[in-house]
């Protein structure tokens, strides 16, 4: 079953891709991987899921922000690649959380993308490597940034 497929099953649709906003590239080919740059939760009405976790927003509400990070990831790379089955694995990804400083469950925020690309690609291809931080703040006050390295047929 494509990945497209599998979002549609599981009832997601993907935002527009997300208009670059700096000097820098949202999506990088070299070779057989893709580096994608940090990303942020953009809905599909062109707003942001902001807001500090642990003061404005509960893990729940982060959890969330990190799933639509991952689908603006996936909007990125359909617009870049033309199909989200040239995607063989995640590789890599590095989350940050617009965090107050005693929030210490980054991880678990994170787990809101990590879980989406396990349920695309399953546990061997759609679990890479990962680190997960808290930050004080993030551009346009996001509660969630990701960046990520996808293996590319």
């Amino acid at each position: 079953m494509s990945i497209e497929a599998k979002l549609e099953e599981m009832n997601l649709a993907l935002p527009p891709a997300p208009p670059q906003a700096g000097v820098y590239q949202s999506m990088l080919l070299v070779g057989d991987h893709a580096y994608y740059s940090g990303h942020v939760p953009l809905l599909a009405d062109g707003s942001l899921l902001t807001g500090k976790v642990g003061e404005e927003i509960d893990l729940a509400g982060a959890q969330a922000a990190a799933r639509q990070v991952g689908l603006c990831i996936l909007a990125t790379a359909k617009n870049k690649l033309g199909s989200l089955d040239r995607i063989k694995r995640v590789v890599k990804l590095f989350g940050m959380v617009n965090s107050v400083p005693d929030f210490t469950q980054h991880p678990q925020v994170i787990n809101g993308c990590s879980e989406l690309f396990r349920d695309l690609w399953g546990p061997e291809l759609g679990v890479g490597v990962r680190s997960a931080m808290g930050a004080g703040s993030l551009p346009a006050n996001v509660s969630v940034e990701i960046e990520g390295v996808f293996l590319i047929d």
